[in-house]
């Protein structure tokens, strides 16, 4: 075996807890090298990647991985919280003893790195100097070099975030291991994965993956269920929010939306969105981030302040396209080091290509090989219609590619929050967007979040499956004790945000249609929020909040007809008195819910029952 003391030695690691942590480890798993990276190490890596057949080249400074067919996607049923109180277990986190996972990992890893390197990564999820950043920083060892090449680009890396640490201790221990993936029962009662986060001891532990979702642990497990922890015992949120800002040239001003989207509810579209060409001239979006945002309360103004606590984007490559998000196309165009995760590819033309990109895959099929490496001239009759790209591939490039990347997106003290929005993906019900002006009912409506779900086929028509906060698969403490948190952070701050919901997915019920255009066009929807907070429009109250009078949205430049501008504007109140039902019976799984959430669902559920 390597040895440890020599390879932290040489690469400056003065950090004794690091050392420690890396030579525990290394004696478990036994790898036969250990290098520490950094950033600058980038470059190199990637050669060796290329050499190795890790990865293959898409073009000028773009790079396409496969990864194995079974280890696609998360895997949240084995995906595990563990800590030493049984008080932590909630409906969504798959609690377990601390003490029981913690001795299985290493049983399942033990000597699992023999042959490979194991690479070193401190990192740092927070711009540097943050209120938060003593949450932020972690090590991550990993045995797989295309997951090195991921953490360089979704996080900040280097030796110094871990050695100029005030508390040498306060890192989180993040150890990932791949494991044989051929051989691991993917799915099978005799499945070996688990992915667990012991979140009362800051460490994460990770076998049997080498998919983003599960490998680079900096992002899901320590930028979500960590911080998440974290948050509830040290006053801030950690959120899956995405986080954008509207500049408004008229008037000068600037603000800041965060929001939380389940999947497939166009979370990233609109983090990365563009004004309108009508509106263009006056208005001008910020991107600060698409997955993650941590929440606090700045004392001295009294403000929800945040920041993305990542420094890259690892994106869902389907639909994207110059229609639904040109930015994201903008932000891995060649020479910006992007790396394709499981789309098709052309191995002669250096091509990648996934289901939306265009309206029709290349009419040429010659070299075009699909996510699994198999030709697509080689496929039958029965084939022919099976996806080129897997559903959930990916592509990874930093937020400085992102062409309207905010000028401040590393500052420190993050950017104020003047709206937190939830957004579902429902064709009836939701209006394009409903604000709430009551904390606790702009808490109980996160916790009430959902996306249709194909429940129509169980009996049970327009059941969402709900997903508070858009947080469900990241939970990592009980719902009840989660609701209580988010009221006491923003209940702490003397200026508080807004509250809304959108939906930009309503349809016409005759023939299918989207009422409202969708991408570029939420934006107005926002604008609107804004004005709502300003008091410079009223709206018109409903059970379920305010909803925009048709004269105060601007339409300019955008064509919609006065039906489906009506249908978005007026709530289905039968409809709403069925989903209120749902919505009980999803709160009562929840031990300990504050009582004023309960008031709050009762005040809607009376205001609906009066209508």
């Amino acid at each position: 075996m390597t040895d440890v003391e020599a390879a932290l030695d040489d690469a400056g690691i003065k950090n004794q807890q690091v050392r420690e942590y890396v030579a525990h480890w290394a004696a478990i798993t036994q790898p036969d090298r250990i290098e520490v990276v950094s950033t600058a190490d980038d470059a190199r890596l990637v050669q060796e990647s290329l050499d190795a057949g890790e990865l293959l080249p898409a073009g000028e400074g773009r790079y396409y991985s496969r990864s194995y067919v079974k280890d696609t996607a998360r895997s949240e049923e084995r995906t595990i919280v563990a800590t030493s109180d049984p008080n932590d277990k909630g409906v969504y986190n798959n609690w377990r003893p601390a003490s029981e996972m913690k001795e299985l990992y290493n049983t399942l890893v033990a000597g699992q790195s023999r042959g490979r390197t194991m690479y070193v990564i401190p990192y740092l999820m927070a711009p540097p100097g943050s209120p938060l950043e003593q949450f932020a920083a972690g090590v991550q060892i990993t045995d797989c070099r295309p997951v090195v090449l991921h953490v360089i680009r979704m996080a900040r890396v280097g030796k110094d975030h871990v050695d100029n640490l005030a508390d040498q201790n306060s890192f989180v221990r993040a150890v990932h291991v791949t494991g044989d993936l051929p051989n691991l029962g993917q799915g099978t009662p005799d499945d070996k994965r688990y992915f667990i986060t012991v979140a009362d001891e800051r460490t994460i532990l990770h076998f049997g993956s080498s998919y983003g979702g599960n490998a680079l642990l900096g992002k899901i497990a320590h930028g979500l269920r960590q911080a998440m922890y974290d948050g509830w015992k040290n006053g801030f949120l950690g959120e899956q929010f995405m986080l954008l800002g509207v500049v408004d040239h008229q008037t000068g001003r600037r603000y800041h939306i965060a929001g939380g989207f389940p999947s497939a509810s166009g979370k990233t579209n609109l983090a990365m969105t563009l004004p309108p060409d009508a509106l263009g001239d006056r208005y001008h979006v910020e991107f600060y981030g698409d997955d993650i945002a941590w929440l606090w309360v700045d004392e001295e103004s009294g403000r929800v302040m945040a920041f993305n606590p990542e420094n890259g984007v690892f994106g869902v490559a389907k639909d994207t396209n110059e229609l639904t998000n040109p930015t994201a196309l903008d932000a891995i165009r060649p020479g910006t080091g992007t790396i394709f995760t499981n789309v098709a590819y052309n191995p002669t033309t250096q091509e990648v290509w996934w289901e939306g990109r265009t309206s029709e895959p290349p009419a040429d099929v010659t070299g075009w090989l699909d996510w699994k490496g198999l030709p697509i001239a080689d496929r039958t009759d029965e084939e022919k219609d099976d996806p080129w790209a897997h559903p959930n591939s990916r592509f990874t490039t930093t937020l400085a590619n992102v062409p309207n990347v905010a000028v401040d997106y590393e500052n420190p003290g993050g950017v104020h929050v003047d709206a937190v929005i939830f957004g579902g993906r429902t064709r009836d019900r939701e209006p394009l967007i409903r604000a709430i002006t009551d904390l606790a009912e702009g808490v109980y409506d996160g916790l009430t979040l959902g996306a249709e779900a194909t429940f129509a086929a169980e009996g049970v028509d327009g059941q969402l499956r709900y997903d508070p906060m858009s947080n469900r698969p990241f939970m990592s403490y009980g719902e009840g004790d989660y609701a209580q948190h988010w009221l006491d952070v923003i209940g702490a701050a003397e200026h508080q945000p807004i509250f809304a919901h959108v939906n930009w997915f309503q349809r016409d019920p005759e023939d299918g249609h989207f009422r409202w255009p969708g991408y570029r066009e939420n934006l107005r929807a926002l604008l609107w929020l804004a004005q709502l907070k300003n008091g410079e429009v009223t709206g018109r109250q409903t059970p379920v909040g305010i909803v925009p009078k048709a004269e105060e949205l601007n339409l300019d430049g955008l064509e919609i007809s006065e039906e489906d501008l009506e249908a978005i504007l007026t709530i289905d109140v039968d409809r709403w008195r069925q989903e209120m039902g749902f919505r009980e019976k999803h709160l009562e799984q929840f031990d300990r819910l504050p009582e004023v959430i309960w008031d709050a669902h009762r005040r809607v559920a009376k205001a609906l029952d009066e209508e």
